[in-house]
Protein backbone atom coordinates (compact mmCIF):
# COMPACT_ATOMS: atom_id res chain seq x y z
CA UNK A 1 0.00 0.00 0.00
CA UNK A 2 2.70 2.47 0.64
CA UNK A 3 4.66 1.60 -2.05
CA UNK A 4 1.28 2.25 -4.43
CA UNK A 5 1.31 5.63 -2.62
CA UNK A 6 4.59 6.82 -3.41
CA UNK A 7 4.21 5.69 -6.53
CA UNK A 8 1.85 7.42 -7.43
CA UNK A 9 2.38 10.61 -5.78
CA UNK A 10 5.53 10.66 -7.68
CA UNK A 11 3.53 10.24 -11.16
CA UNK A 12 1.07 12.84 -9.82
CA UNK A 13 4.03 14.72 -9.06
CA UNK A 14 6.05 14.86 -12.04
CA UNK A 15 2.50 15.97 -13.71
CA UNK A 16 2.33 19.14 -11.19
CA UNK A 17 6.21 20.05 -12.06
CA UNK A 18 5.54 19.70 -15.96
CA UNK A 19 2.69 22.00 -15.05
CA UNK A 20 5.17 24.66 -13.41
CA UNK A 21 8.08 24.92 -15.98
CA UNK A 22 5.53 25.79 -18.52
CA UNK A 23 4.26 28.82 -16.52
CA UNK A 24 7.72 30.09 -15.04
CA UNK A 25 6.47 33.22 -14.77
CA UNK A 26 4.50 31.67 -11.67
CA UNK A 27 7.94 31.17 -9.86
CA UNK A 28 9.07 34.73 -11.20
CA UNK A 29 5.80 36.24 -9.93
CA UNK A 30 5.98 34.47 -6.67
CA UNK A 31 9.41 35.78 -5.71
CA UNK A 32 9.03 39.39 -7.63
CA UNK A 33 6.90 41.19 -4.62
CA UNK A 34 8.97 39.89 -1.82
CA UNK A 35 12.25 41.58 -3.64
CA UNK A 36 10.15 44.37 -4.43
CA UNK A 37 9.42 45.08 -1.29
CA UNK A 38 12.86 44.04 -0.16
CA UNK A 39 14.35 46.90 -2.15
CA UNK A 40 11.92 49.22 -1.11
CA UNK A 41 12.55 48.75 2.89
CA UNK A 42 16.18 48.69 2.25
CA UNK A 43 17.22 51.60 0.26
CA UNK A 44 13.78 53.88 1.62
CA UNK A 45 12.82 53.17 4.71
CA UNK A 46 15.91 51.33 6.04
CA UNK A 47 17.96 54.64 7.20
CA UNK A 48 14.73 55.63 9.02
CA UNK A 49 14.99 52.19 11.20
CA UNK A 50 17.01 51.67 14.34
CA UNK A 51 18.47 47.78 14.14
CA UNK A 52 21.55 48.33 16.17
CA UNK A 53 24.57 46.83 14.22
CA UNK A 54 22.77 44.71 12.43
CA UNK A 55 22.69 45.84 8.34
CA UNK A 56 18.97 46.45 7.58
CA UNK A 57 19.03 43.98 4.92
CA UNK A 58 20.27 41.33 7.41
CA UNK A 59 17.01 41.77 10.04
CA UNK A 60 15.14 42.28 6.89
CA UNK A 61 15.41 38.61 5.08
CA UNK A 62 13.55 36.53 7.34
CA UNK A 63 10.76 38.60 7.11
CA UNK A 64 10.87 38.56 3.51
CA UNK A 65 11.40 34.95 3.34
CA UNK A 66 8.67 34.25 5.19
CA UNK A 67 6.50 36.35 3.22
CA UNK A 68 8.13 35.03 -0.08
CA UNK A 69 6.28 31.53 1.27
CA UNK A 70 2.80 33.31 1.93
CA UNK A 71 3.23 34.91 -1.51
CA UNK A 72 3.34 31.31 -3.30
CA UNK A 73 1.12 29.07 -1.65
CA UNK A 74 -1.73 31.43 -3.07
CA UNK A 75 -1.10 29.60 -6.51
CA UNK A 76 -1.30 26.30 -4.41
CA UNK A 77 -4.72 26.90 -3.73
CA UNK A 78 -5.54 28.18 -7.36
CA UNK A 79 -4.18 25.33 -9.17
CA UNK A 80 -6.16 23.02 -7.17
CA UNK A 81 -9.18 24.93 -7.49
CA UNK A 82 -8.77 24.57 -10.96
CA UNK A 83 -8.41 20.72 -10.87
CA UNK A 84 -11.48 20.63 -9.07
CA UNK A 85 -13.72 22.65 -11.32
CA UNK A 86 -11.62 20.89 -14.49
CA UNK A 87 -12.60 17.53 -13.64
CA UNK A 88 -9.47 16.42 -12.87
CA UNK A 89 -10.31 14.91 -9.35
CA UNK A 90 -12.91 13.10 -10.69
CA UNK A 91 -10.62 11.47 -13.43
CA UNK A 92 -8.35 10.68 -10.84
CA UNK A 93 -11.03 8.92 -8.69
CA UNK A 94 -11.75 6.28 -11.39
CA UNK A 95 -8.39 5.29 -11.51
CA UNK A 96 -6.69 2.70 -9.41
CA UNK A 97 -4.74 5.30 -7.64
CA UNK A 98 -4.33 6.47 -3.62
CA UNK A 99 -6.75 9.15 -2.71
CA UNK A 100 -4.55 11.03 -0.87
CA UNK A 101 -1.61 11.21 -3.62
CA UNK A 102 -3.55 13.59 -5.64
CA UNK A 103 -3.26 15.96 -2.48
CA UNK A 104 0.23 15.45 -1.51
CA UNK A 105 1.36 15.64 -5.15
CA UNK A 106 -0.35 19.54 -4.75
CA UNK A 107 1.35 19.89 -1.26
CA UNK A 108 5.12 19.01 -2.71
CA UNK A 109 5.00 20.95 -5.75
CA UNK A 110 4.07 24.06 -3.68
CA UNK A 111 7.20 23.07 -1.39
CA UNK A 112 9.62 22.72 -4.82
CA UNK A 113 8.38 26.28 -6.34
CA UNK A 114 8.88 27.98 -2.89
CA UNK A 115 12.39 26.46 -2.53
CA UNK A 116 12.83 27.92 -5.84
CA UNK A 117 11.58 31.18 -5.16
CA UNK A 118 13.40 31.47 -1.65
CA UNK A 119 17.05 30.70 -3.33
CA UNK A 120 16.09 33.63 -5.96
CA UNK A 121 15.18 35.55 -2.85
CA UNK A 122 18.24 35.04 -1.22
CA UNK A 123 20.42 35.28 -4.37
CA UNK A 124 19.36 38.67 -4.68
CA UNK A 125 19.25 39.74 -0.81
CA UNK A 126 23.48 38.31 -1.33
CA UNK A 127 23.63 41.41 -4.13
CA UNK A 128 21.90 44.09 -1.61
CA UNK A 129 24.76 43.08 0.52
CA UNK A 130 23.61 40.42 3.01
CA UNK A 131 26.20 38.53 4.71
CA UNK A 132 25.86 35.80 7.34
CA UNK A 133 28.54 34.24 8.64
CA UNK A 134 26.68 30.54 9.72
CA UNK A 135 27.95 27.97 9.15
CA UNK A 136 26.56 24.50 7.43
CA UNK A 137 24.17 23.02 10.56
CA UNK A 138 22.84 26.55 10.75
CA UNK A 139 22.08 26.70 6.68
CA UNK A 140 20.45 23.60 7.27
CA UNK A 141 18.32 24.51 10.54
CA UNK A 142 17.09 27.73 8.46
CA UNK A 143 16.29 25.10 5.23
CA UNK A 144 14.05 22.55 7.92
CA UNK A 145 12.26 25.86 9.58
CA UNK A 146 11.89 27.19 5.89
CA UNK A 147 10.59 23.92 4.74
CA UNK A 148 8.06 23.23 7.77
CA UNK A 149 6.76 26.75 7.51
CA UNK A 150 5.78 25.78 3.73
CA UNK A 151 4.08 22.55 4.57
CA UNK A 152 1.95 24.36 7.15
CA UNK A 153 0.73 27.25 4.96
CA UNK A 154 0.39 24.83 2.22
CA UNK A 155 -1.87 22.62 3.84
CA UNK A 156 -3.95 25.32 4.91
CA UNK A 157 -3.93 26.52 1.48
CA UNK A 158 -5.08 23.10 0.16
CA UNK A 159 -8.57 23.86 2.33
CA UNK A 160 -10.02 27.10 0.28
CA UNK A 161 -8.44 25.75 -3.16
CA UNK A 162 -11.02 22.98 -2.00
CA UNK A 163 -13.72 24.91 -0.97
CA UNK A 164 -14.16 28.00 -2.90
CA UNK A 165 -16.63 28.88 -5.21
CA UNK A 166 -14.02 31.68 -7.32
CA UNK A 167 -10.19 31.86 -8.46
CA UNK A 168 -10.53 34.83 -6.22
CA UNK A 169 -11.80 33.42 -3.26
CA UNK A 170 -9.06 30.72 -3.52
CA UNK A 171 -6.40 32.61 -3.71
CA UNK A 172 -7.52 35.54 -1.25
CA UNK A 173 -6.55 33.94 2.10
CA UNK A 174 -3.25 34.41 1.19
CA UNK A 175 -3.20 38.15 2.06
CA UNK A 176 -3.89 37.90 5.70
CA UNK A 177 -1.06 35.60 5.70
CA UNK A 178 1.36 38.41 3.78
CA UNK A 179 0.45 41.02 5.94
CA UNK A 180 1.20 38.95 9.12
CA UNK A 181 4.63 39.66 9.36
CA UNK A 182 4.32 43.46 9.41
CA UNK A 183 2.76 43.11 12.62
CA UNK A 184 5.72 41.31 13.92
CA UNK A 185 9.65 41.45 14.57
CA UNK A 186 9.83 41.32 11.25
CA UNK A 187 10.38 44.74 10.00
CA UNK A 188 11.20 46.64 13.06
CA UNK A 189 11.84 45.76 16.42
CA UNK A 190 8.65 45.05 18.38
CA UNK A 191 9.66 47.70 21.24
CA UNK A 192 9.10 50.45 19.36
CA UNK A 193 5.31 49.69 19.05
CA UNK A 194 2.38 51.01 21.20
CA UNK A 195 1.32 48.00 23.84
CA UNK A 196 -1.49 46.18 21.98
CA UNK A 197 -0.07 45.57 19.17
CA UNK A 198 3.73 44.90 20.76
CA UNK A 199 2.22 42.14 22.59
CA UNK A 200 0.22 40.88 19.80
CA UNK A 201 3.56 41.20 17.55
CA UNK A 202 5.63 39.01 20.44
CA UNK A 203 2.56 36.70 20.63
CA UNK A 204 2.01 35.80 17.31
CA UNK A 205 4.26 32.78 15.32
CA UNK A 206 5.70 34.93 12.76
CA UNK A 207 7.92 36.77 15.45
CA UNK A 208 9.48 33.94 16.67
CA UNK A 209 9.94 32.05 13.64
CA UNK A 210 11.74 35.47 12.24
CA UNK A 211 13.63 35.57 15.20
CA UNK A 212 14.87 32.28 15.32
CA UNK A 213 16.08 32.56 12.03
CA UNK A 214 17.45 35.84 12.54
CA UNK A 215 19.52 34.55 15.14
CA UNK A 216 20.96 31.57 12.86
CA UNK A 217 22.06 33.85 10.18
CA UNK A 218 23.74 36.08 12.92
CA UNK A 219 25.28 32.88 14.43
CA UNK A 220 23.20 33.97 18.06
CA UNK A 221 22.69 31.67 20.47
CA UNK A 222 18.85 30.62 19.54
CA UNK A 223 17.19 30.40 22.76
CA UNK A 224 13.71 29.34 23.71
CA UNK A 225 13.05 30.88 20.04
CA UNK A 226 13.73 27.63 17.88
CA UNK A 227 11.96 25.21 19.75
CA UNK A 228 8.63 28.01 19.86
CA UNK A 229 9.00 28.71 15.95
CA UNK A 230 9.01 24.74 15.83
CA UNK A 231 5.69 23.91 17.99
CA UNK A 232 4.15 26.91 15.76
CA UNK A 233 5.10 25.14 12.85
CA UNK A 234 4.42 21.51 13.45
CA UNK A 235 1.37 22.67 15.20
CA UNK A 236 -0.11 24.51 12.49
CA UNK A 237 0.79 21.63 9.83
CA UNK A 238 -1.08 19.17 12.08
CA UNK A 239 -3.91 21.14 12.37
CA UNK A 240 -4.25 22.30 8.84
CA UNK A 241 -3.16 18.62 7.50
CA UNK A 242 -6.05 17.30 9.59
CA UNK A 243 -8.51 19.79 8.65
CA UNK A 244 -7.78 19.62 4.43
CA UNK A 245 -7.72 15.58 4.42
CA UNK A 246 -11.19 16.05 6.31
CA UNK A 247 -12.40 18.07 3.65
CA UNK A 248 -11.23 16.45 0.81
CA UNK A 249 -12.80 12.98 1.96
CA UNK A 250 -15.88 15.01 2.17
CA UNK A 251 -15.77 16.58 -1.10
CA UNK A 252 -15.02 13.18 -3.10
CA UNK A 253 -17.37 11.07 -1.17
Amino acid sequence: MSKHFFGDTAVLLGRSLRHITRSVDTIVTTALMPIAMMLMFVYVFGGAINTGSVSYVNYLLPGILLITVASGIAYTAFRLFMDMKGGIFERFQSMPIARSSVLWAHVLTSLVANLISLVVVVLVALLMGFRSGAGVLAWLSVAGILILFTLALTWIAVIPGLTAKSVDGASAFSYPLIFLPFLSSAFVPTDTMPGPVRFFAEHQPVTSIVNALRDLFTQQPVGTDIWIALAWCVGILIVAYVFAMNTYRRKIS
